[in-house]
């Protein structure tokens, strides 16, 4: 008994009639009652009573179709549990960020439009710097990361940049400078450079550097802070300077100033990273849809 027949059998069921249901099914008649009977056949019994008028269903049919019916349901309900598990309707999104990643407005807008539109898919996030959520997905532990990237990425991760955002000077409040929109950098060759270190944040470690040196500064490296709240913060203090993301400037830190840098300007990469050849469809749904909302901004 195949699963066609019990299909096969339940639409004549309800349209009473093997006409229509050979209509119903797309199929010819006469295909139809030859499928019909050898299920009768493999029974051992008539399951319809066939007249000029239609087909209605003998005492054996009709306890074969209370049977059979919650069975049919079952493979259509799983049919298309499996279309949704595919489509990436369901399931889980394994997400990591890194905290100068949630700053940028894109990932919280990003997160609540995804879940607009996924509802069945649960949403695990997961904070962590750069090199660690990229080891998290070497490991499959996550599916997709949203970081600032750094220099050197494994080669079975790939990095697809969603933009560049600048990088603005940050500076104690008190310590005013002869610059009124812009400042070049190496008017802070003697300043102390708040950063983080390379093994907590290496991707914004990375642009900082690479910031300072294409103006011609080798930074003076002081204190080491882990996040961008406590580099802010450590600033406020008096205690150096540092460039973070633009998108730092929403954190409302008393005490510090922000500037822009001249020329060249320098940035720092805001970027999707995940295993190549990943078949994590929940995945490539959140890409396409941050990708999408880039393009429509």
């Amino acid at each position: 008994m195949e699963l066609r027949h019990i299909r096969y059998f339940l639409v004549v069921a309800e349209e009473k009639s093997f006409t229509r249901a050979a209509q119903r099914l797309g199929i010819s008649q006469p295909p139809l009652s030859m499928q019909i009977k050898n299920l009768e056949d493999e029974i051992g019994t008539e399951l319809f009573y066939r007249s000029s008028h239609g087909a209605e269903l003998t005492a054996a049919g009709q306890v074969f179709l209370n049977t059979v019916q919650p069975i049919q349901q079952r493979v259509d309900d799983a049919v298309s549990l499996a279309q949704q598990m595919a489509n990436g309707e369901l399931g889980q999104l394994r997400l990591g960020f890194t905290g100068t990643a949630m700053l940028n407005p894109v990932l919280p807008h990003s997160i609540r439009l995804f879940q607009q539109q996924y509802p069945k898919v649960q949403l695990r996030l997961e904070e962590g710097n750069s090199l660690v959520l990229i080891d998290r997905l070497l490991n499959d532990q996550l599916d997709i990361a949203l970081i600032r990237p750094p220099h050197h990425v494994p080669i079975d991760i790939h990095i697809q940049t969603l933009m560049y955002e600048p990088l603005v000077v940050v500076m104690p409040l008190e310590r005013m400078i002869d610059q009124q929109q812009e400042i070049q950098l190496k008017l802070l060759k003697d300043e102390n450079f708040i950063m983080a270190a390379h093994s907590v944040s290496a991707g914004l470690h990375d642009a900082v550097l690479d910031a300072c040196r294409s103006h011609g500064l080798e930074p003076k490296i002081g204190q080491s802070a882990p996040q961008i709240v406590s580099i802010v913060s450590l600033v406020a203090a008096n205690l150096g300077v540092s460039l973070v993301p633009a998108s730092a400037m929403q954190l409302g830190i008393k005490g510090v100033q922000y500037l822009q840098v001249a020329e060249p300007k320098p940035v720092v990469g805001f970027s999707l990273a995940y295993r190549r050849n990943t078949h994590a469809q929940a995945a490539i749904n959140f890409s396409s849809l941050i990708q999408s909302l880039l393009k429509n901004d």
